[in-house]
């Protein structure tokens, strides 16, 4: 199965379902639709269509990955930076990391490749899933990212994403500066 609304009914979390909290608890965001969009480059060919002229935004990128101790994490980024994640684990603390597989990612985050991003931890709190955020995104007016699927996505302001995390009970770790991997 692919990562499309088409198939969100199989997910812990339906797309649907998530708009409906969001829309519930009172937390705006501008909804798009378009092709699924599996990589940054994708989304890089549709995101004039969705910006708004003169805003902050952050476009990013996400990171489903594991330690040796079978941890997770979600790692957060700006959608052109560069990540080391021997450089990463050491920053964290957590020693190696590596790539998350699909099957844990649907586990753990209630997601497929291709549709990851911060709304997930819905899903990934009650996992132990630990969200490690890019601090470039304090700086942001609004959010870009996948409502649990890659053919849609929304904007969000930074405000209302972080009513979000705070409303599931997930904590963000801050990747700073000069933490930058």
């Amino acid at each position: 199965m692919d990562a499309s609304s088409a198939y969100q009914d199989t997910l812990p979390v339906s797309s649907d379902a998530l708009l409906g909290q969001l829309d519930d608890w009172g937390l705006a965001y501008r909804l798009f639709t378009h092709v699924p969009l599996r990589t940054v480059e994708d989304a890089k060919a549709v995101e004039g269509e969705l910006t708004r002229p003169g805003e902050r935004a952050f476009r990013i990128k996400n990171l489903y990955l594991r330690d040796k101790k079978k941890r997770n994490y979600l790692v957060t980024l700006e959608q052109d930076r560069e990540i080391d994640l021997k450089a990463l684990g050491a920053v964290l603390g957590v020693g190696n990391l590596s790539f998350g597989s699909a099957d844990r990612l649907l586990q753990n985050l209630g997601i497929r490749p291709g549709a990851v991003s911060p709304l997930a931890m819905i899903n990934g709190v009650g996992q132990g899933v630990r969200l490690i955020m890019d601090a470039a995104v304090r700086e942001a007016e609004v959010v870009y990212m996948h409502p649990l699927v890659n053919d849609r996505t929304v904007a969000m302001a930074r405000a209302d994403l972080m009513a979000f995390l705070e409303r599931i009970g997930c904590a963000v770790t801050w990747l700073d500066g000069a933490e930058r991997a």
